[in-house]
């Protein structure tokens, strides 16, 4: 088993990749399957699974990363973190810039700062200085650390609800600004600024790449016995999604606020897809199946970058309002004809996606 290209690995982000460009650009938000949105608030969809399973199998593809550098601190090492965290964030504020431009113009007073790229950017960059400076078998430990602290500070402070006055809305407000954040819908109807990728739910996210670093971590250390780490990984993805439901109880499951319970949850499921994956790929060999999502897998941050700045575009432009009304919708009815101009957007992607895989272009960042 090639652990520097694991194919299972490669197609699972492939299909986050693609699964996160379906979710984001229907052809009308008004007319959307219920598990093709996210959960306003409490619970989850498959939607919610997406963003969290990539963050996750970043955590993997770090601590192959770092091995390189046998996980100690050095310049080289530094470097590499910082640099990369550095451009990721700075790729995510761009996104929103241009997003802002098109939309309002060049308005900098509400130039939302942070976002997904950006809470990716963050939980890689302080999960891999961590790994840089602890004893790995307390990868888990340290993560199970995080997450009670943070389940701790939101129960504590009275914080599980959407409110400007949760603890995790007057940080941002204090730290970023009411108008550079994202802004949503109270249960009551009441618009606040409130940011899904805060900084205080910082804390889970690390949490979530640290337990992508374990898996990698056991990967690694049964790189010739394939399957002694599916069995693994289920008995892992089992344990954390029971785990996750059990103290939902307490502490929902909540993308929004990226809560404890979400992160146990979500790499539960994560694991056990991996798992079912690494059986059918590495294992069974069955890969006629696989070409698609490993063009998206190779190459997800680019492949992502470009279907946001795609999207922004063929909004603003009109275009998928002029085919949905012309064309889609006419033929297919409102739910089923967004639903194909998202499937239709994910094909557009893939075809430079295809493309990059086909001549084996693989674009680090």
């Amino acid at each position: 088993m090639n652990n520097n290209r694991l194919l299972s690995l490669d197609v699972m982000r492939g299909i986050t990749i693609a699964g996160m460009i379906l979710v984001n650009n229907a052809g009308d938000w008004n007319y959307v399957y219920a598990p093709l949105r996210h959960a306003h608030w409490d619970g989850f969809t498959p939607t919610d699974m997406v963003f969290p399973f990539f963050m996750f199998m970043m955590g993997i593809s770090a601590y192959f990363s770092l091995r390189k550098y046998n996980f100690k601190w050095s310049r080289a090492s530094l470097i590499k973190i910082v640099k990369r965290t550095v451009l990721i964030f700075l790729i995510g504020m761009f996104i929103n810039l241009f997003g802002l431009v098109l939309n309002q113009g060049f308005d900098w007073e509400h130039w939302r700062i942070l976002g997904v790229l950006q809470r990716l950017a963050l939980a890689y960059g302080f999960g891999s200085l961590i790994a840089l400076s602890i004893n790995h078998k307390y990868l888990l430990h340290t993560a199970a650390l995080l997450l009670l602290a943070y389940a701790g500070i939101v129960v504590g402070t009275n914080s599980l609800a959407m409110s400007p006055d949760s603890i995790l809305a007057v940080i941002d407000r204090a730290v970023v600004g009411e108008p550079h954040m994202y802004r949503d819908v109270m249960d009551n109807g009441t618009n606040i600024a409130f940011e899904p990728e805060g900084i205080l739910s910082l804390m889970s996210s690390i949490a979530h790449v640290l337990i992508g670093m374990f898996v990698g971590k056991m990967i690694l250390a049964n790189k010739n016995k394939p399957e002694a780490i599916v069995r693994n990984l289920f008995v892992l993805g089992t344990v954390l999604l029971f785990t996750g439901l059990l103290f939902s109880y307490g502490v929902p499951v909540n993308k929004k606020i990226w809560s404890s319970t979400f992160v146990l949850v979500t790499c539960g499921f994560g694991s056990q897809l991996l798992a079912l994956l690494m059986y059918m790929i590495d294992i069974r060999k069955k890969k006629k199946w696989t070409a698609f999502f490993e063009a998206f897998g190779i190459n997800p941050l680019y492949l992502y970058v470009q279907s946001e700045i795609l999207g922004m575009a063929f909004s603003a432009c009109g275009l998928c309002s002029t085919v949905m009304d012309n064309v889609l919708t006419p033929v297919f009815g409102n739910y089923l004809a967004s639903l194909v101009w998202a499937l239709l957007f994910v094909a557009l992607n893939f075809i430079p996606g295809y493309y990059l895989y086909k001549k084996q272009v693989y674009i680090k960042i």
